[in-house]
């Protein structure tokens, strides 16, 4: 109970900070990027509230709609919210470097990588569905929450990973990005086909029925998800840029740059 609490005060923590920092720069910063925070943090409040615990102990049905929300639909509206863009603008500029040299460092750029993102992410949920682990998680309650938060960070670095639209100088370009999306939303459906199939997990109390049904959820769920993922790589893609203009000697181009600080 006391791992739960933790993980739901810093969901609300965050949003919190979030929510000072949009003060501080609400004149200049989107509507959209807000809401989009909003809507990430209430999906994943919603699927750690005590009703959908209580269902997500219970049925496995429950369990998979926690995974939905909290490792794919939530990281998707958290992620587009721009939360390292937004922190750039209001942190000191002292602290504002160290956030950008940690960013840069080695781990970090290896841990934020694609393929990395898409291993912590989706090939975890082969792990624990086709193992004895989810029957380990199910039945140890801070093994359980450190399941919750690894569905919530892992989801929110793949989907920065794809389609984050922070600052990122070696983030790689579209093409991998793209195929490395399709990749481990294919690998995802296949998962769920297999699980429907031979009724993975194969060590939960749960029906036959219910695994299927489970299952199911899985596989069309994340569809949504990647939806939602694939309109906000495309928009990005095709998003107009800012217009160049000639520097004073009419030699090269200098784009405009919009206020750094709020």
């Amino acid at each position: 109970m006391i791992a739960h609490a933790l993980l739901v005060a810093g969901v609300c923590a965050a949003t919190l900070a979030y929510g000072r920092a949009w003060y501080a720069c609400r004149n200049e910063w989107a509507l959209r990027r807000g809401l989009s925070w909003l809507a990430g943090a209430a999906l994943a409040l919603i699927a750690l509230s005590p009703p959908m615990m209580h269902f997500g102990h219970a049925r496995i049905e429950g369990h998979m709609i926690q995974h939905l929300m909290l490792g794919m639909y939530a990281p998707v509206g958290l992620v587009l919210a721009a939360p390292v863009t937004l922190a750039l603008r209001v942190l000191p500029q002292r602290a504002g470097r160290t956030l950008v040299r940690l960013l840069a460092s080695i781990p970090v750029r290896t841990l934020v990588h694609p393929v990395s993102a898409a291993l912590l992410d989706i090939g975890a949920m082969f792990v624990l569905y086709l193992t004895p682990l989810y029957g380990f998680m199910h039945d140890t309650a801070w093994a359980g929450t450190l399941l919750h938060l690894h569905f919530l960070l892992a989801g929110c670095l793949f989907v920065w990973s794809i389609v984050g639209p922070d600052p990122a100088p070696h983030r790689p370009g579209l093409r991998l990005r793209l195929l490395v999306f399709f990749l481990a939303m294919a690998l995802h459906g296949a998962l769920s086909k297999y699980m429907y199939l031979h009724g993975y997990p194969l060590d939960s109390a749960s029906t036959l029925d219910q695994r299927r049904l489970a299952a199911e959820l899985m596989y069309y769920g994340g569809d949504l998800a990647a939806i939602a993922m694939a309109i906000a790589f495309f928009a990005a893609c095709f998003r107009p840029r800012a217009p160049a203009r000639r520097s004073q000697g009419g030699i090269g181009t200098k784009r405009t740059r919009t206020p750094t600080r709020c």
